[in-house]
C-alpha cells in the first residue's frame, strides 16, 4: 500500500435537499478517511466531496424557486455543508463545479480531447430525458420494432418519465473507440470495480452491446447554465462530462505539454451509489485513458437505502431527512446504524424501529453498559483512581481477551483491505466481539465477590484488563463514532476517571 490515500464522494446534485442516501456515502468516506489517517498520518490522506451545480435540472429548479441558477446553487450548497458539519464529516476539500479551478480544468480537458480528434460534431436525432439529462436512441427505446409513429410518447428506461424527441447538432466523445480496451482493463484489474456484482454488471453491459459515442454538449439555445465549450460558444458542456472531472480538477493541473500532474492522483477510492455506476465505470475511465491519465484504483458502488422495500424518492414521498434522524437519535447513533446495519454494497431497508433496536441492543446494553459498569467499579472499589497492577496470572477468559486485544487491529485492517470491499459492518462486528467478551468476563468473574473477599490484587488485575479493553474499543471506534470515542477517552482520563451519565440511555 502506498503511503498516501485519496478518497472521494460523488458530487451531489443541488436540485434538491440532501437525504440519507447522500449521508450514507459521506459517512462511509469519513469513516475510511479517519481510519487511514490513523494509519498514514493526517498529511497523507485527502478526502474530497462537493456539489454538482450545472445542467437543465438546476436551471429549471432555480427558475421554479424564483432564483438565478447561481443564486439557487449558493443557497443549496449551504444545506450540504451544514449537514456534513452536523454529521462530523472530516473532508479536506469541498469542490463546486462553478469554481474557477474546475471550469478551467474542464475546458482544458475539452481542448485536449478535441485537438486529439476524440471529440467531434454530429447531428443528433432521438429521445431526451430532461430529469436524467440523458439521450436515448430509437434502438434503446424500442430495439425490436422501431416505430416512428410512437415518437414523443416514449418513457425514459431509467426514470420512466416522458421523453422529448429532439434533433440538433452536438459534440460527441468517442467512447466506442475505447470499448475493447476497457473490457480488457476491467478483467485484468479485479479490484477496479467493486463489489464483484457491480463488476459483472459492467462487463455484461460492455460485452453485450456496442457503446454509442457520448454526447457531451447541449446547445445554448436550450441550456445556458453550463461550462462553455472552448471550441464552440454555441454549446455548453454536458453536466456528467463536466462533473466527473472534479476528481482531477481538485488535486492537480495540466502542464504545457498536456500532461496531468498531481501529488494525490490516482485516487485510491471513488465511493458512489450504484445508480451512477455507468458514468464512473465506463465514461470516466475512458475519459482518463484518452487523456493519458492513470485510472483510480477502485470504484466502489454501494447499495440504496430503501423505505418499506422501495427506493427513496420525492415522488413517492418517502425521503428521509438525514439531519432529522441525527438530531433525533444522535449523530453517532445515526452513523453507527448506517455503517452496521447492512453489509457494504447491498441495499438496506431504513426504519426508525431498526435504529431504536440497534440503539438499545448494541449501544445501550453492550457498549454503554460496559463503560458505565467499569467506571462505577473504579469509583466504588478504588475511589475513582485507576488501579496500578503488576503482571497477573490470568484465567482462560482473560487470556482470550488479551489475545484478542492484540489481534483486533489486524482483524479490522483485513476487513478494510481485502479485495477492496470495505466492509464497515463486519469491522464493527469485530469491535463488538471484544465488547461482548468483556461484558461476559464481568459476569463470570463477579468482581463484587472479589471485593467482599478482599482479593484486591485480583480485583486490580481484573479492572486493569477491562480498562485496556475500553481504551482499545474507544480507539477502534473513533473512525466510526468519533464523538463517542472522545467521550469515552475523556471519562477514563489518565489516572483518575471522570464518570459521566450513561453514554446511551435506553430508548423506551
Amino acid at each position: 500500500m502506498r503511503n498516501r490515500f485519496y478518497i472521494t464522494t460523488p458530487l451531489y446534485y443541488v436540485n434538491a435537499s440532501p437525504h440519507i442516501g447522500h449521508s450514507y456515502t459521506n459517512i462511509s468516506c469519513d469513516c475510511l478517511g479517519r481510519y487511514m489517517r490513523r494509519r498514514l498520518g493526517d498529511a497523507n490522506v485527502w478526502f474530497l466531496t462537493g456539489t454538482d451545480e450545472h445542467g437543465q435540472k438546476i436551471q429549471k429548479a432555480a427558475q421554479d424557486a424564483g432564483f438565478e441558477p447561481g443564486q439557487f446553487a449558493d443557497k443549496m450548497v449551504l444545506q450540504f455543508k451544514r449537514l456534513w458539519k452536523d454529521l462530523n464529516i472530516s473532508f479536506n476539500d469541498f469542490i463546486r463545479t462553478t469554481e474557477k479551478r474546475h471550469i478551467l480544468t474542464v475546458q482544458r480537458v475539452l481542448e485536449i480531447l478535441h485537438e486529439k480528434g476524440d471529440i467531434y460534431p454530429a447531428k443528433y436525432e432521438g429521445f431526451y430525458c430532461t430529469p436524467c439529462e440523458t439521450f436515448w436512441t430509437k434502438t434503446q427505446i424500442y430495439p425490436d420494432a422501431p416505430d416512428n409513429e410512437k415518437r414523443g410518447s416514449e418513457n425514459c428506461p431509467d426514470c420512466k418519465r416522458h421523453l422529448e424527441y429532439i434533433s440538433e447538432t452536438n459534440f460527441f466523445f468517442k467512447l466506442s473507440l475505447y470499448q475493447d480496451w476497457l473490457i480488457s482493463y476491467i478483467k485484468d484489474n479485479p479490484v477496479f470495480i467493486r463489489p464483484k456484482i457491480r463488476q459483472h454488471e459492467v462487463l455484461s453491459f460492455l460485452e453485450m452491446q456496442k457503446l454509442s459515442d457520448l454526447c457531451i454538449s447541449r446547445p445554448r439555445q436550450r441550456l445556458t447554465w453550463g461550462i462553455p465549450l472552448p471550441f464552440s460558444q454555441d454549446h455548453v458542456c454536458y453536466v456528467w462530462f463536466d462533473a466527473l472531472i472534479n476528481y482531477i480538477s481538485a488535486v492537480g493541473s495540466f502542464d504545457q505539454n498536456n500532461n496531468y500532474n498531481s501529488q494525490w492522483w490516482p485516487a485510491d477510492l471513488h465511493l458512489i451509489g450504484k445508480d451512477i455506476l455507468r458514468q464512473h465505470a465506463i465514461y470516466w475511465p475512458i475519459m482518463l485513458r484518452a487523456l493519458n491519465i492513470a485510472l483510480p484504483k477502485t470504484v466502489f458502488a454501494h447499495g440504496w437505502w430503501m423505505v418499506d422495500e422501495s427506493k427513496m424518492s420525492k415522488s413517492r414521498g418517502n425521503v428521509v431527512s438525514a439531519l432529522e434522524m441525527a438530531e433525533k437519535y444522535g449523530i453517532d447513533t445515526y452513523r453507527y446504524f448506517l455503517l452496521r446495519n447492512v453489509p457494504f454494497g447491498l441495499d438496506g431497508n431504513f426504519s426508525e424501529e431498526s435504529i431504536i433496536n440497534r440503539f438499545n441492543s448494541d449501544l445501550a446494553n453492550d457498549l454503554g453498559n460496559l463503560v458505565y459498569r467499569v467506571l462505577t467499579m473504579i469509583e466504588k472499589y478504588f475511589a475513582g483512581r485507576i488501579p496500578a497492577c503488576a503482571a497477573a496470572e490470568y484465567n482462560p477468559s482473560a487470556q482470550a481477551i488479551k489475545a484478542y486485544l492484540e489481534a483486533l487491529d489486524g482483524e479490522i485492517s483485513a476487513v478494510f483491505t481485502a479485495d477492496g470491499d470495505y466492509n464497515f459492518s463486519l469491522a464493527l462486528e469485530k469491535i463488538w466481539l471484544l465488547i461482548n467478551m468483556a461484558n461476559k468476563y464481568i459476569e463470570d468473574t463477579k468482581p463484587w465477590i472479589l471485593f467482599k473477599e478482599n482479593k484486591i490484587e485480583e480485583l486490580r488485575a481484573f479492572i486493569g484488563l477491562l480498562i485496556e479493553v475500553i481504551k482499545k474499543v474507544s480507539d477502534s471506534l473513533w473512525p466510526f463514532m468519533p464523538q463517542t470515542a472522545e467521550s469515552i477517552t475523556e471519562q477514563i482520563g489518565k489516572e483518575k476517571i471522570t464518570k459521566g451519565l450513561p453514554l446511551f440511555p435506553r430508548i423506551q
